[in-house]
């Protein structure tokens, strides 16, 4: 039963296949460091390949028909995309779902002050981190500032070469003794998560002069003021770029691989379908789900529905119980990544039962914690269907829970579509260090992902 690892059948046009989509997806998640980033560039790769904007159809009235490819783009933070199919749409979508928001440290709306001669940041963090592993590190930051003009002023600081960084103080060795017999949660609080931003006092101000000088090169260099900050977006990721992993390149390193490995995967998997698919493909890259999947770019939002009654209504063929089959009869992976089995905390896993780096594509077949609770559990006959779809096309895959039964767990948006009843499991690449500032994958199971999402559209 255990699963061969997937280096071992690779032929040379494999392993070239492979270097290239490592590089693309590298690329893909440097310049994709935020949600509203990482939309930006699902958007402009749809287009390169043909996808026109949804609203765009609906002011034009225009019909759709299998082969046509549209988007749209949920407030700059989520994006669908459809692969119009040949059978109704009521028979079902063949839907692949990941989210592209990752855990990190957002400004607070009112968050600058001075103490000490130092210019800081108040930051509350987002999802769930360990906050130790965010001290003492280069960081950027990243994001949007609007004016009460309607002005959107976009950030990004600490990524080229020749910026600085920002980052949180840790304390020193030395000093360090009654922290270091803290809990490790509680050594680093999160109200102690304040950026250091600036050292050096504005000439002639006395008030307040560091946060002054910092206020000042905001203005210079963007036109902002501090009151513009209320109605900001940023956000504090790590600076520097994904790097390959290993002496052998096997793997690769970088900030946001849970989930943006996923949302990678899913639209190189729709692109490279050439043929029109008998069932409409849709793929979905969702915002919040590490904080539960709220607000309105959510995956509990309504967004989905929305548009696929906008299709339904462009192909002639709309009514709400058209729209409430079109759901039941879908198919999905819930495309989220899963915890890869590290040998050196091994006593966290159980071992025949866990997903490890190299061995494909993952499926769990339920999440939650504990008793299953919040989980989502697939049903065994589609399981049993995936199995055949996958093995069909010679793809690597696994199964997994997300370590031992009693340590934790976790979820993903899996059970929110289950709620429409259709068939949905969790499927999506194995990751070292989940949440923390670097994570870490293995190429190989990035390029099964991108195989396993394809065939899944194409045949399920």
């Amino acid at each position: 039963m255990e699963r061969p690892n997937a280096w071992k059948k690779y032929t040379e046009k494999d392993l070239e296949c492979l270097r290239l989509i490592g590089e693309e997806y590298r690329r893909f998640i440097n310049l994709g460091k935020t949600e509203r980033e990482c939309a930006e560039e699902a958007v402009g790769l749809l287009e390169r390949e043909g996808y026109v904007d949804l609203e765009k159809r609906i002011a034009e009235g225009t019909p759709l028909q299998a082969g046509d490819k549209v988007y749209t783009a949920v407030m700059k933070k989520a994006v669908l995309a459809f692969l119009i199919g040949k059978t109704p749409m009521e028979q079902g979508l063949n839907i692949v779902g990941a989210h592209i928001d990752s855990p990190r440290l957002d400004l607070k709306q009112n968050p600058l002050y001075e103490d000490s001669d130092f210019a800081l940041a108040d930051t509350h963090y987002y999802g769930g981190i360990k906050k130790y592993q965010w001290v003492a590190r280069e960081l950027a930051l990243h994001g949007v500032v609007v004016k009460k003009d309607g002005t959107v002023v976009r950030l990004c600081i600490g990524e080229k070469e020749e910026d600085p960084v920002v980052g949180v103080s840790d304390l020193l060795i030395h000093l360090s003794q009654r922290q270091m017999e803290k809990k490790l949660g509680e050594a680093i609080e999160g109200e102690k998560l304040d950026l250091m931003l600036g050292g050096q006092p504005l000439s002639g101000e006395e008030k307040e002069p560091v946060k002054a000088r910092v206020l000042q090169i905001l203005k210079e260099e963007y036109g902002i003021e501090e009151e513009d900050l209320i109605s900001a977006e940023i956000e504090v990721v790590p600076a520097g770029k994904a790097r390959d992993f290993g002496l052998d390149r096997s793997m690769i390193m970088g900030y946001g691989h849970d989930d943006r490995v996923c949302a990678f995967a899913e639209l190189k998997a729709l692109t490279e379908i050439r043929e029109i698919p008998e069932k409409t493909c849709c793929v979905m890259l969702v915002d919040k789900e590490e904080i539960g999947s709220v607000g309105a770019t959510g995956m509990r939002a309504h967004y989905f529905e929305n548009a696929l009654a906008e299709i339904l209504n462009l192909q002639g063929e709309y009514s709400e119980l058209k729209l409430r089959r079109a759901l039941k009869n879908s198919c999905m992976l819930s495309c989220d990544v899963s915890a890869g089995y590290d040998p050196l905390y091994a006593d966290a896993f159980e071992k025949k039962n866990a997903a490890c780096l190299g061995r494909g594509v993952c499926f769990n077949k339920f999440t939650g914690s504990r008793g299953k609770s919040g989980s989502n559990d697939a049903n065994a006959e589609y399981m049993g269907k995936l199995r055949r779809i996958m093995d069909e096309a010679d793809i690597a895959w696994q199964t997994a829970e997300l370590g031992k039964v009693d340590l934790g767990g976790g979820g993903t948006i899996a059970y929110i579509c289950a709620l429409y009843g259709m068939e949905v499991i969790d499927s999506g690449v194995a990751v070292l260090n989940m949440h923390a500032p670097m994570e870490i994958i293995s190429k190989a199971d990035l390029y099964e992902a991108v195989k396993a999402y394809r065939a899944f559209m194409e045949k399920a």
